[in-house]
């Protein structure tokens, strides 16, 4: 049995140390052989256009883009659709590789067999 981690962050800025742990996590587990799934939703939306995370400051911590890189390079990354659709961001604002995909495939992600789900 694969071993699956999806991981659902909804903190960006406001929180970043919440923030940057989901982001920490989802890098280790990629470059551990782990399939994931980050699902970017609520103020971390803003991480799925380019530049943004760039931005992002936390002592001590991994640069975000850096991981964000290590993420899209094994793994997948998704903006919640009403968190994009409320930020009026759309398929084409995206880093390429992100998809928009809402609550049903979410659900489904985090339900198949041999899945762990997290929430930051």
């Amino acid at each position: 049995m694969s071993k699956k981690l999806v991981i659902k962050v909804t903190a960006g800025a406001d929180s970043p140390e919440r923030c940057s742990q989901a982001f920490t996590v989802a890098a280790v587990a990629v470059a551990s052989g782990i399939e994931v799934s980050l699902w970017l939703t609520g103020e971390s939306a803003w991480f799925a256009l380019p530049g943004r995370a760039a931005a992002f400051e936390l002592p001590h911590s991994a640069p975000l883009p850096d991981l964000i890189e290590s993420i899209r390079a094994g793994g997948r990354i998704t903006l919640c659709t009403q968190c994009a659709a409320r930020r009026d961001i759309t398929e084409k604002d995206v880093l390429e590789g992100v998809r928009i995909a809402g609550a049903q495939v979410f659900v489904q992600e985090a339900m198949a067999d041999g899945t762990q789900a997290l929430v930051y």
